[in-house]
């Protein structure tokens, strides 16, 4: 199964062509803390891209949480990387997800998803459901492609990011990413 296939079976859902590069899982993923037993959660995470590098960050600590929407890359996923609890659900399901997990927080939400995809209300209830699911020092990260930047729906994205988090910062451009792409860490939830 390729991811290019996937694309061309659900463009709503996959939202990409190609997996994201190591450049862009390296910035997307630096803030999952490499010590302690943190909860990391990864919405969207595709084939694994993102997976891998918070895997690498962890260590062998901490719980990770993968919520995918598409059957086929959750088989996939769970297969490549049994210490990750991957689970078939929607991302606006976050909170659902955690709870049934014995789980009220995550102390990190990596975010795959894409965004450009979306429409007004689902984008809403993804983001009040990681918004809920973070502490108040927890941390929001996921990414827009460059050329997509001043796009409604990528300019409606960052302004729902800057009224639900206190903090906003927006990366240097990923160049080395395929198309290049920005990362949104997002910090201080407002719930």
């Amino acid at each position: 199964m390729s991811f290019f296939v996937e694309f061309v079976r659900s463009p709503l859902t996959v939202g990409a062509v190609a997996p994201s590069g190591p450049a862009l899982a390296a910035e997307v993923t630096a803030p999952v803390p490499r010590t302690g037993s943190p909860v990391v959660v990864e919405l969207g995470p595709g084939t694994g891209s993102f997976t891998a590098a918070i895997q690498r960050r962890l260590a062998g600590d901490g719980r990770h949480i993968a919520l995918e929407i598409n059957p086929r890359f959750a088989e996939r996923l769970a297969g490549l990387h049994p210490k990750v609890d991957v689970v078939t659900a929607d991302a606006a399901d976050l909170g659902t997800v955690l709870a049934e997990r014995g789980l009220e927080q995550a102390d990190v939400v990596v975010s795959g998803l894409p965004w450009a995809a979306f429409a007004e209300g689902q984008e809403r209830d993804v983001l009040s459901a990681v918004a809920a699911a973070l502490p108040p020092d927890g941390v929001f990260t996921t990414f827009a492609y460059v050329h997509t930047r001043w796009a409604p729906p990528a300019r409606r994205l960052l302004g729902s990011l800057r009224g639900r988090f206190d903090e906003v910062i927006i990366s240097r451009t990923i160049w080395g990413n395929l198309p290049p792409a920005l990362v949104y860490h997002c910090r201080r939830p407002n719930t």
